[in-house]
């Protein structure tokens, strides 16, 4: 796919450079995957700042909050993003796997998988770079992130908030007056699935309402082929 493309170029970008630098190289190739979480529009407003028809995907679990929902389509008239993909899970692997619903609270992998994992792999089909929001201050396996680096396929990602951290994101959501999430004044700094998301965590430790209680951290979708998390890398290989 694009394993020999030099990544070298783009080291030592971060934010809108990153992502300006992605899409000069990749054009329509380069997608960004967004959960419109409490965060999300920062990233968004780079991406449409760059290009409004940058493809965006975000996985409609079925299991949001309804204030996502609203709040997706918000961001997407005030920054007039043109190409937002909704991707939903195939109805067959949840009546099958999760017929009542309840995935969640039994197998919080099996649920993330069939409701995000195989979804995003089908909707990425096609694209050879992704841009993603992560941060290293969110801590835990995200700690040691670089800008760019080679997910589970091979394929780019860019991640161009890898270096920024909580008072940096406040900074650029006041100079650009981007709105917050509604459910971030609830107490809410990191947004996911209802289910598995609770209020709480702090600037420090952003994701503690994400499965609190238990030993997971991460939904799967930053995961290689081989079940385990992708680690960035400096020279991309």
């Amino acid at each position: 796919m694009t394993r020999d493309h030099d990544l070298a170029r783009h080291r030592g970008l971060e934010g809108e450079a990153l992502v300006a630098s992605l899409h000069s190289d990749f054009g329509n190739r380069l997608a960004l995957v967004s959960s419109f979480g409490s965060e999300s529009v920062v990233l968004l407003h780079m991406a449409a700042c760059v290009d409004q028809a940058m493809p965006v995907i975000f996985l409609d679990t079925g299991k949001h909050f309804w204030h996502t929902g609203y709040y997706r389509s918000r961001i997407v008239d005030l920054l007039g993003l043109k190409d937002v993909r909704i991707i939903r899970p195939d109805a067959g692997d949840v009546a099958r796997l999760d017929p009542k619903g309840s995935l969640s609270g039994t197998d919080p992998d099996a649920c993330c998988d069939i409701r995000k994992v195989r979804p995003l792999e089908g909707a990425l089909e096609g694209f050879d770079a992704v841009l993603s929001g992560r941060k290293r201050y969110h801590g835990a396996s995200r700690g040691d992130l670089v800008s760019v680096s080679r997910d589970g396929k091979g394929r780019v990602k860019g991640e161009p908030l890898a270096g920024y951290d909580a008072r940096a994101i406040a900074d650029y959501l006041k100079q650009h007056d981007l709105p917050p999430h509604p459910l971030v004044e609830q107490g809410y700094f990191s947004i996911g699935c209802a289910d598995c998301t609770r209020a709480g965590g702090s600037a420090d430790e952003p994701r503690a309402g994400r499965w609190a209680g238990q030993d997971k951290t991460e939904c799967g979708i930053h995961l290689g082929t081989d079940g385990r998390l992708v680690r960035t890398q400096q020279n991309g290989v």
